[in-house]
């Protein structure tokens, strides 16, 4: 059992590292499954419904891997080099984000929507 706050917040971050993979695998799980589902309806458009949910299942899981990161890094022990390692961390996992979210949406996270299209 963690008797110092850095263990609790190693505990805490490994506990936010494994739900952003609980959340990936199981999406990817979820989304395969409603996948093979809709192409035995043979429903129209199974691939790109599959990319969309594939793709906010992935950057759900992202968003929670970021935030172990930060938590482990910044609330634990933050020197140059670990706070250096999670600006890297950081950059990769955000371009990966935007990159997904124009993936699914076919727009970037700071567009409007089009709400005007008929």
């Amino acid at each position: 059992m963690p008797a110092t706050f850095a263990e609790w917040i190693e505990v805490a971050g490994r506990a936010v590292d494994v739900a952003g993979v609980v959340v990936i695998t199981a999406g990817i799980a979820l989304v395969a499954a409603l996948a093979v589902l809709r192409l035995v309806r043979r429903e129209p458009g199974v691939y790109s419904q599959f990319r969309q949910q594939l793709g906010r299942a992935i950057l759900l899981g992202l968003e929670l891997l970021v935030a172990a990161d930060i938590v482990r890094t910044v609330a634990a022990s933050p020197n140059l080099t670990s706070v250096a390692i999670l600006a890297a961390i950081v950059l990769i996992r955000t371009f990966l984000s935007f990159s997904l979210e124009v993936e699914t949406t076919g727009r970037w996270p700071w567009q409007k929507r089009d709400t005007a299209a008929p």
